[in-house]
């Protein structure tokens, strides 16, 4: 797909801004909180978890997310699934998309793993006969032996995450979307795991991951964003978004130290005999 003769990206964010509010919270109602923001205009009463980002990812390009917890970058892949929608900015993901999230999340506890795969493809929109088709090859792949027939409830996370990888890069996506699916420590599946992701780059797919996993970010994506305070700090090569990264996190356990020693020595020694 073209434009003027340049390719149309994969996706494209602009000024991608997401706000939740601190009051409303599962044991706050509405009217308490409007009572609150009465009583407590001096407060906060929310904060962005994501503030001004923009960026694009092409077909073929995998897209790497890195950053301290809480900087954003879960809650940047559920916009892009369409799990939250943005407070402000503009998102357009552009062909089919496939995410562990929105599969995850639709998982039927009591049925077999072999039944949420051909749930998951109804989910997706995938006509039934052709999930069929693709069944034994999903079933070989997630590699969960006799667990296949066995009800998702007595799965545990990591068998979850093979199963749930198996499908979403089966189903042939324009867009797949990860989040930490490859930490299971099952070495011949992450191996597994690396040449599918392979696989999808080299027939033009776009790839965005969001992982800890810092050698996976530099031997398997091509850019990187790094994510802090719901912001984009830097954006480029994987090596060089590891290593600000790397320093930055370094840089933050130092004060942190520091932060302790300060307290530890303002704080009173106790009285002998106390």
């Amino acid at each position: 797909m073209s434009s003027g003769g340049l390719a149309v990206p994969a996706i494209e964010v602009s000024g991608l801004g997401v706000r939740y509010s601190l009051r409303l919270t599962k044991k706050t109602t509405v009217h308490k909180s409007f009572v609150s923001l009465l009583h407590r205009p001096d407060g906060p009463s929310h904060f962005w978890a994501l503030s001004d980002v923009s960026f694009t990812v092409t077909h073929g390009e995998s897209l790497a997310v890195i950053g301290p917890n809480g900087a954003g970058k879960s809650t940047l892949l559920q916009v892009l699934a369409g799990i939250i929608q943005p407070s402000t900015g503009d998102i357009a993901v552009r062909g089919q998309i496939s995410s562990l999230l929105t599969l995850g999340a639709g998982f039927d506890q009591d049925l077999s793993g072999r039944d949420n795969i051909l749930l998951a493809g109804a989910f997706l929109g995938i006509n039934h006969r052709e999930m069929v088709r693709r069944l034994p090859g999903i079933i070989e792949f997630a590699d969960l032996g006799q667990f296949i027939d066995a009800a998702i409830k007595t799965y545990s996370s990591g068998m979850r995450a093979r199963l749930g990888f198996a499908i979403a890069t089966a189903v042939d996506p324009d867009v797949l979307l990860l989040d930490e699916v490859l930490s299971t420590g099952d070495q011949v599946f992450r191996a597994k795991s690396r040449g599918r992701i392979i696989e999808l780059m080299g027939s033009a797919k776009a790839i965005v991951m969001v992982t800890h996993d810092m050698i996976w970010v530099t031997e398997f994506c091509n850019r990187a964003i790094l994510l802090e305070k719901g912001r984009i700090v830097a954006e480029g090569e994987p090596e060089e978004i590891v290593a600000l990264h790397q320093e930055h996190s370094e840089r933050a356990r130092i004060e942190r130290e520091e932060e302790v020693a300060r307290l530890l020595a303002a704080t009173p020694a106790p009285l002998p005999g106390r």
